[in-house]
């Protein structure tokens, strides 16, 4: 592998005509010359067709077309790609600064997988800070153990070592897709910085128990059922204790 990896980017959207700009935005003017960008738009009808063709000529692949969900959508960006990695970034979404994706593969050569910390933001685009799951410092399949401690705008993953999306999973196919990918790989790179804004509120936000129920019989697919429910019962008393000791905090 180069040390100037091609990357792919992939942006998913769907009538977000307010957010899919400053999305784009965050690719496209990136210092980072080799990335390929690949848009799929599930047949918009609210304007970001219009935004999306402000841009269109500086897209490697735009495909404006209904889709059966978010990972079917995603399954057709990956079929697109071309690039050394992949980074999946949907409308919403920014990479962290016009530096990061230079930054990222100057971290290391030939990584199987890069990944970093995510920032999150509101609806307002205002800073929420760091997540509660912060990512570690040395990261593989078993890590996710204790909760989903790397978000998927923030994980650059060598396209070799990718296949589709489940589409059996309708939430929380990013976690399966990144643990099969994950178990393949013999070279992780924490990159220490600062790769995604995320913005909260996402679809497994929205249908929040059955994201918890499809990432439960996940877990329990790579982990084992008995011991993700031990582990489950940690992620709970360490939840209570975060909200205990920041309900105090705001007090």
């Amino acid at each position: 592998m180069s040390a100037n990896p091609k990357l792919s980017v992939i942006t998913i959207v769907y009538n977000n005509v307010a957010a899919i700009e400053r999305t784009m935005l965050s690719v496209l003017n990136q210092t980072y010359k080799n990335i390929e960008y690949i848009l799929i738009d599930g047949a918009s009808t609210d304007g970001t067709i219009d935004v999306i063709n402000l841009y269109k000529d500086r897209l490697a692949q735009f495909i404006s077309a209904p889709d059966k969900g978010i990972y079917d959508a995603m399954n057709k960006g990956l079929a697109l790609a071309t690039g050394d990695y992949v980074l999946f970034m949907n409308s919403g979404d920014e990479i962290y600064s016009p530096e990061t994706v230079a930054a990222v593969f100057a971290s290391a050569i030939s990584g199987d997988i890069y990944y970093g910390e995510t920032e999150m933001f509101d609806e307002n685009w205002k800073s929420l800070g760091q997540r509660r799951h912060r990512a570690p410092e040395h990261f593989d399949w078993h890590s996710f153990k204790f909760g989903m401690n790397i978000s998927h705008q923030a994980i650059y993953i060598k396209r070799s070592l990718t296949q589709p999306f489940d589409l059996k999973y309708k939430y929380s196919s990013d976690i399966d897709w990144i643990l099969k990918a994950t178990k393949k790989s013999s070279s992780i790179v924490n990159t220490h910085l600062y790769v995604a804004k995320y913005l909260v509120g996402g679809i497994s936000k929205q249908k929040h128990l059955a994201s918890l129920k499809e990432r439960f019989k996940i877990l329990s697919h790579y982990y084992g059922f008995i011991p993700n429910l031990l582990n489950h019962v940690i992620i709970a008393l360490s939840l209570a204790k975060y909200f205990v000791i920041h309900k105090r905090t705001n007090d």
